[in-house]
């Protein structure tokens, strides 16, 4: 525990390469766009209500995230954290089948509006710190246990590690808010909503809520150690490197908005559209081999963007529709579109026994399409773009974000978020100018 607790309070930003410093800009930036495209969501819309009508906070209070209303702490964590997974587009790292900054950066956001952390360059090293603990946590968690949770089971730890260090806990607070926020943090089933999509989607708010809690509760005095995930003599190797290995370089950038699971069947799709030059109505029948859990996103006629974003087939036939794969393509308009609904009906998902075997560490699929002139097709096997084999450039990053951001907030105020999370590492008033940018409400969102 010591190594992970010194870890937490002593991080400080000079003692990050410049690589790491360089993907938590990345990783800013991203998770701005994609909490700009989220905010326009029912769910965000439902969790800021809710957060503003049942977290009110007569003490400190912060923001939610392009909401502008003030609650407390722990409600401004929740309403973000939930409002950038209701758009399926953040980072994720494939070892922990799921996602870091969509808690870390709303915690860190909630404790900086707060007056918990004060300069750009404190705002990156607690960022970088929160992807280690989240992400150790997360495959940790999965050594562990039997059954598949939510990312909000694993990446509350990295809620409480940043309130613990934005609060100034003691080793042994710190060390009860890490097991208040591995005991309270969502353990809910993963493929339950990859099932049956709704709402309630990956738990990463709630571990924002959770896990920031805990920190104020260890404050308080109020015990829950140990946090086995951390603690476990079958999981100290996955600790051991903390602070000379860099898992944030590790997370994957998405393209599209959609489970990264389905991400590779698109990829394939659209290289082979493409490569033949083919109109939709030129495909009769599309086949995907894939990996077991891929083939489990099996709504075929999505009534929400939830059930869309679950959706292979639906994900695959909207992007072969129109050529593209953006916000638009799994919002309420797009779920009548007629030839996406037409090859999602029909569209023959396989199990690949090679995918299965590969399954976490990497996600492929192939695909093949019948012609209405009886052709057939066959894509090269594809993995995900985005990964670190495959990364997304700074410029693909930026055109991401500008394709989220730019709708809801307008070319000007979206390109001084960009200038703003730029200037971060270099610029001790940046943080400020930042926080009144993405946390003032939106004329969408309001």
């Amino acid at each position: 525990m010591t190594i992970v607790a010194d870890f937490i309070h002593q991080l400080e930003f000079d003692q990050l390469p410049d690589a790491v410093i360089a993907q938590t800009s990345r990783c800013v930036l991203d998770l701005c766009g994609v909490a700009a495209g989220g905010v326009t969501t029912q769910l965000s819309e439902i969790i800021r209500g809710h957060a503003a009508e049942n977290f009110c906070s007569s003490g400190v209070s912060a923001r939610m995230l392009f909401d502008g209303r003030r609650v407390s702490g722990p409600g401004a964590a929740l309403a973000g954290g939930m409002t950038i997974d209701s758009l399926d587009a953040h980072d994720g790292h494939v070892l922990t089948k799921g996602h870091v900054g969509v808690t870390v950066f709303p915690v860190l956001l909630a404790l900086a509006d707060c007056g918990r952390v004060n300069t750009g360059r404190e705002f990156l090293a607690g960022l970088a710190m929160g992807y280690e603990v989240a992400t150790r946590a997360g495959i940790a968690l999965h050594r562990t246990a039997c059954d598949y949770h939510t990312s909000g089971a694993w990446n509350a730890l990295a809620a409480a590690a940043l309130g613990a260090r934005a609060l100034g806990l003691d080793r042994c607070a710190t060390r009860e808010a890490l097991g208040i926020a591995e005991y309270h943090g969502p353990r809910s089933q993963m493929m339950r909503c990859i099932d049956h999509p709704t709402m309630v989607k990956d738990g990463s708010g709630w571990g924002a809520m959770a896990g920031l809690s805990a920190a104020y509760l260890a404050r308080s005095g109020f015990t829950g150690a140990p946090a086995l995930t951390i603690e476990d003599p079958g999981v100290q190797d996955i600790w051991a490197d903390l602070g000379s290995r860099w898992l944030i370089l590790d997370q994957y950038f998405k393209p599209y908005p959609v489970c990264r699971w389905a991400q590779p069947a698109v990829e394939a799709a659209l290289a082979l559209r493409r490569k033949h030059n083919l109109n939709v109505a030129d495909i009769r029948q599309v086949s995907v081999s894939t990996f077991h859990q891929a083939s489990r996103l099996a709504t075929r006629f999505p009534k929400t963007t939830e059930q869309a974003q679950y959706s292979l087939p639906f994900s695959v036939a909207i992007a072969l529709s129109r050529g593209m794969l953006g916000a638009k393509e799994v919002g309420v308009e797009a779920l009548a579109d007629a030839q996406a609904l037409r090859l999602s009906s029909c569209m023959q998902v396989l199990e690949h026994e090679e995918y299965n075997q590969r399954f976490p560490a990497q996600r492929w699929a192939e695909v093949a399409f019948e012609l209405q002139d009886g052709t057939h097709l066959y894509s090269a096997a594809r993995t995900a773009r985005g990964d670190p084999e495959t990364a997304a450039s700074d410029t693909e990053i930026a055109g991401k974000f500008s394709d989220l951001a730019v709708p809801v907030l307008g070319e000007v105020r979206a390109e001084d978020i960009r200038n703003g999370v730029a200037e971060l590492a270099e610029d001790n008033q940046s943080l400020p100018r930042l926080l009144d940018l993405v946390l003032t409400g939106v004329p969408t969102a309001a």
